[in-house]
This record gives C-alpha cells, structure tokens and sequence, in this order.
C-alpha cells in the first residue's frame, strides 16, 4: 500500500512543474508577440514620420526654387516698366517721320534717322536679352489678360471680337503681362442700311 499510495503523489508531482513550465512558455511567447507588435507599430509610425520629412523637404526645395526662378525673372519688373516709356518715345519719333521726308530727307537727315531706328533695335534687343518682349496683336482674338480695349471700330476685314488696331504696343515679361497692349477692337463689318420699302402697288408703272 506505501509503495501504491507514493506512486500518483509522484506523478503529481512531475506534472506540475511541467504545466508551470508550459504557462510560463506560454506567457512569455505572448509576450514577445505583444513586443513584437509594438516595435512594428512604432517602425510604421516613425517610416510615416520619416516619409512626411522628405515630403517636406522637397515641396519646400520645389518651392525655394520656384521663388529664386521668379525673383531672377521678375525681379527687374520695375526697372524695366520705366524702360517701357523710353521705347514708347522712340517708337513714336520714328512714326512721326513721314516716307516722303525719308525719301527727300538729306545724308545728315538719314544717317540721324539710322541712328534712332539703331538705338530702337538696341533697346529691344537687350529688354529680349533679359525675358522682356513687345507685341502688338493686330489680328490677333480679343484676350483681357494682354490687351485692353481703347474703343470699338467697325471694320470688315477684321472679325468681330478681334483686335483691329493697336494704339500702344504691350510687353510682357516671362508669362506675365509688363503692360497690356491698347487696341480698338473690331465690330465686324458695319451694318447695311435697310432696303427702301417698295413702292406701292398704286405708283408702279404700268407695264
């Protein structure tokens, strides 16, 4: 009976180490697993952070370039909007020399004429050199944002809507206006007269 009774005190005895055992295993595996997400929730999170930096950086670096570009381009819009009236005048001295005092005019005269039609070519050329461009859009459709519109004509030749004369050349600078173009703007071909009314059946002439 001693030796029968001792056995199942032994077995128990083994057993609950082992299931100790196993529950720690248990435990310590969850745990882990607990750990383990954590660490991958808090890698997302800082590979979020990170991916949000460089796209930070780099709006801000297509940004500063974007600002260095304008200045660069833009940055002489007042110095050359001055510049606009000195063309202006010399435009209009040229204008006002007529063919016939071309034709007639001496060798002091056209060497003078020369030099001013040098001095025109000169000026354009370097506004050019530095993104400043005139135009004159004679023909071109009506557009607010490069021309503004003096008055109305009408005219047959040119479409309704369309510019059919320029009174003051425009400039831009890059893809900006630096002064809009003054143009009369086109009617279309003016309107004919009514028909007269035919006589009544009473005058007509007999035939």
């Amino acid at each position: 009976m001693t030796e029968t009774d001792g056995a199942p005190a032994a077995s128990r005895s083994e057993v609950e180490p082992a299931a100790t055992e196993t529950e720690a295993t248990t435990t310590a595996t969850a745990n882990t697993e607990a750990e383990l997400a954590a660490a991958r929730q808090e890698a997302a999170e800082f590979k979020d952070k990170v991916l949000r930096t460089l796209a930070e950086m780099e709006n801000l670096r297509r940004r500063t370039e974007r600002e260095v570009a304008d200045a660069r381009t833009y940055g002489i819009s007042s110095f050359a909007r001055d510049l606009l009236g000195v063309a202006d005048n010399i435009r209009r001295a040229l204008e006002a020399v007529g063919e016939d005092v071309r034709t007639g005019a001496d060798a002091g005269v056209k060497a003078l004429i020369e030099g001013v039609e040098l001095t025109e070519r000169d000026l354009l050329n370097t506004l050019a050199k530095n993104g400043i461009h005139r135009f004159e859009p004679t023909g071109e459709k009506f557009n607010p944002n490069f021309h503004q519109a003096m008055y109305e004509v009408p005219d047959e030749n040119v479409p309704a809507g369309h510019v059919a004369q320029v009174m003051q050349a425009g400039y831009r600078i890059g893809e900006r206006v630096l002064r809009p173009a003054l143009v009369g703007v086109s009617r279309g071909a003016p309107r004919s007269a009514p028909q007269a009314d035919a006589a009544p059946a009473g005058q007509r002439d007999p035939s």
